[in-house]
């Protein structure tokens, strides 16, 4: 995965493309969000895609998430009336970064993440990591010191010093590498989602 730029071996591994409901553009799942209605027809994201019935899909932004839910987009694309809940995207965002958290406690647990500044400069000169986190509420002076390093890890910086630590058992994290791996892929793939609704 390049700096800023699309992991195409994810984008294989995730299957075929879904269009988005508010742009009308197809394209990987990654960066999509599956939505289907309970059994009582309300708006329900299906963000781990196994819920049962028929799913539309919009693009991990709030703006297409907005657009949909403004323009009665739900109801057309699941053919039946949707009730959708007022805080729909406030629920959304909130549901992606619980799922970027967890997936790297999960990564954490595995080995496959470490936090420090020291410990994450030691992961990106191993040339092994894939994903390197710098909270948003961080100093500009150690973010710009770890990208000099990174070359070909994805830099993030959506979460916050006190969200990053929830992942890592902390009060607070700044910065954070995730290491090659299998469980890796599914924290690349949510912060991909959370990037792009967050941004």
């Amino acid at each position: 995965m390049s700096r800023g730029g699309r992991d195409k071996t994810l984008e294989r591994q995730d299957g075929t493309d879904r269009r988005c409901i508010a742009t009308g553009e197809a394209q990987p799942r990654v960066g999509l969000i599956r939505f289907v209605a309970d059994p009582a027809g309300v708006l329900t994201p299906d963000l781990a895609e196994k819920l049962p019935g028929r799913g539309v899909w919009i693009s991990s932004t709030r703006n297409a998430l907005e657009n949909a839910v403004a323009k009665g987009m739900f109801s057309r694309g699941l053919k039946r009336k949707i009730d959708v809940p007022d805080d729909i995207v406030t629920r959304v965002s909130a549901l992606l970064t619980k799922r970027q958290i967890d997936s790297i406690a999960i990564a954490r647990k595995a080995g496959k993440a470490v936090c420090g500044f020291e410990r994450t400069k030691e992961a990106l000169w191993s040339g092994r990591t894939r994903l390197l986190f710098a909270a948003s509420d961080g100093s500009e002076d150690g973010k710009s010191k770890l990208r000099g390093l990174a070359e070909s890890a994805r830099i993030i910086s959506v979460l916050t010093s006190g969200e990053l630590g929830l992942a890592f058992g902390r009060d607070f994290v700044i910065h954070a590498a995730l290491l090659d791996g299998g469980v890796t892929t599914r924290a690349i793939r949510e912060a991909r989602r959370l990037e792009g609704f967050r941004s």
